[in-house]
């Protein structure tokens, strides 16, 4: 019974809301045309030191007041900060400049955000509505299955059968690649069934054992150390199983790309607008994944919700689901009060919206939890959870992270 009101709680917030004054056709995907992005040249550079520690919060952040006195970004600049490293599975790296084209600049949004000194982080907002996702049947399906583990303990997401989607603070810190990152890992949901496998491998172990019967006793009290130790290991993760947390399957990365709009080395600070990062693996997975859409404004989201899961760290090994509406926007950025904790930045942040000329409703990732920040609104201090928007420009990048070129995005 609980299940069941569970999942419909699930499915009547997954479920587009629309009052009166609006209708099917403003909570719609709207297909657009997306730039060109056009990798120039390639450059080999040092291999990085892996030496960071994992930085959450952003010491500066230009904000509204500070924007006023700036021009907008010119192509050349928004070219430079597209630009991007590619550090490979053996220690080395690369930059690839990138020229844009069919570029159309957007209006300018009503916010962004403003450097202030870091205060006590308040991620969670009053009455905690997370909420863990506990059913195997959830857990398994889509679409908290396409939620992923970071070995440096962040969240990600599945966007393609070998790419995971994150924060670009996950890796790399603005200035060097984090500790940890070298032999980046990312581990898959996967749930493990009572006594599946272990007793084959077991049934093996005892063949062994009869097998080598006539060994010295010295070797017979060392497999059985190990054999202890491994029976140990196979219990905790069998009582992972019975208390609803997952195990995980872990793959290593064979290549990660961060835009130079995060990765500014000790010249600048990064640019919390490009707090994103594509993590291929070395392994396709079996798993559904959520594609990429393009951020819609504040006024095109269903009731004006955004929903994304990830692994707080305040609830070990387990997923944890939420939703929340969004207060504010700029042109990078949604600024919101989703509760959450370290451990989920870099969460896909997603919507279920009706699919043009079709009877279907389908999600898409539109934004990448960054985490909490100060920013000043309007000259008040105000903490948010943010999280980085995928816009247009955003969208060619990945997409040409993902397949090599462009051919497969001239539209989102």
């Amino acid at each position: 019974m609980g299940a069941m009101f569970f999942g419909l709680m699930l499915f009547t917030l997954g479920w587009t809301l629309i009052d009166g004054s609006e209708s099917e056709q403003d909570f719609m995907w709207h297909v657009r045309k997306i730039p060109r992005l056009v990798s120039e040249r390639t450059f080999h550079l040092t291999s990085p030191a892996f030496e960071a520690d994992a930085k959450m919060v952003l010491n500066r952040v230009c904000g509204i007041e500070c924007q006023k006195d700036l021009p907008a970004p010119s192509l050349s600049d928004l070219e430079d900060s597209l630009s991007y490293e590619t550090v490979f599975e053996n220690g080395s790296r690369t930059l690839t400049r990138v020229k844009v084209q069919g570029w159309v600049p957007e209006p300018t949004q009503n916010l962004t955000s403003q450097g202030a000194p870091v205060r006590r982080k308040r991620q969670v907002y009053g009455t905690d509505s997370r909420f863990s996702i506990l059913d195997k049947k959830f857990l398994t399906n889509f679409p908290f299955n396409t939620a992923v583990k970071l070995s440096t303990g962040c969240s990600g997401i599945l966007i393609s059968p070998t790419h995971v989607l994150t924060a670009a603070h996950c890796v790399h810190d603005g200035n060097d690649y984090i500790k940890g990152s070298k032999k980046l890992r990312v581990g898959l949901l996967k749930m493990r069934n009572k006594g599946g496998g272990k007793r084959r491998r077991g049934s093996r172990r005892n063949r062994r054992e009869v097998s080598g019967a006539g060994r010295e006793g010295s070797q017979d009290s060392l497999k059985e150390t190990a054999k202890a130790g491994r029976r140990r290991k196979g219990s905790a993760r069998r009582q992972r199983a019975a208390d609803g947390r997952p195990s995980f399957q872990w793959t290593r990365v064979k290549n990660t790309h961060i835009p130079k709009g995060w990765a500014r080395g000790e010249s600048r600070d990064p640019a919390l607008d490009y707090d994103y990062a594509l993590l291929e693996l070395k392994r396709p997975h079996k798993k559904k994944y959520m594609e990429l859409g393009v951020s819609p404004t504040i006024k095109k989201l269903p009731g004006g919700m955004i929903h994304f899961s990830g692994f707080d760290q305040d609830r070990a090994d387990q997923l944890v689901y939420r939703f929340c509406s969004v207060s504010d926007e700029s042109n990078d950025l949604l600024y919101q009060y989703c509760d959450a904790e370290s451990g989920s930045t870099g969460s896909g942040v997603y919507l279920r919206l009706k699919e043009p000329d079709k009877k279907r409703w389908k999600r898409k990732i539109i934004a990448i939890y960054s985490g909490h920040q100060w920013v000043d609104v309007h000259g008040v201090q105000k903490d948010y959870n943010v999280a980085v928007r995928i816009t247009p420009l955003k969208y060619a990048q990945i997409c040409l992270w993902m397949h090599g070129d462009d051919a497969n995005c001239t539209q989102g």
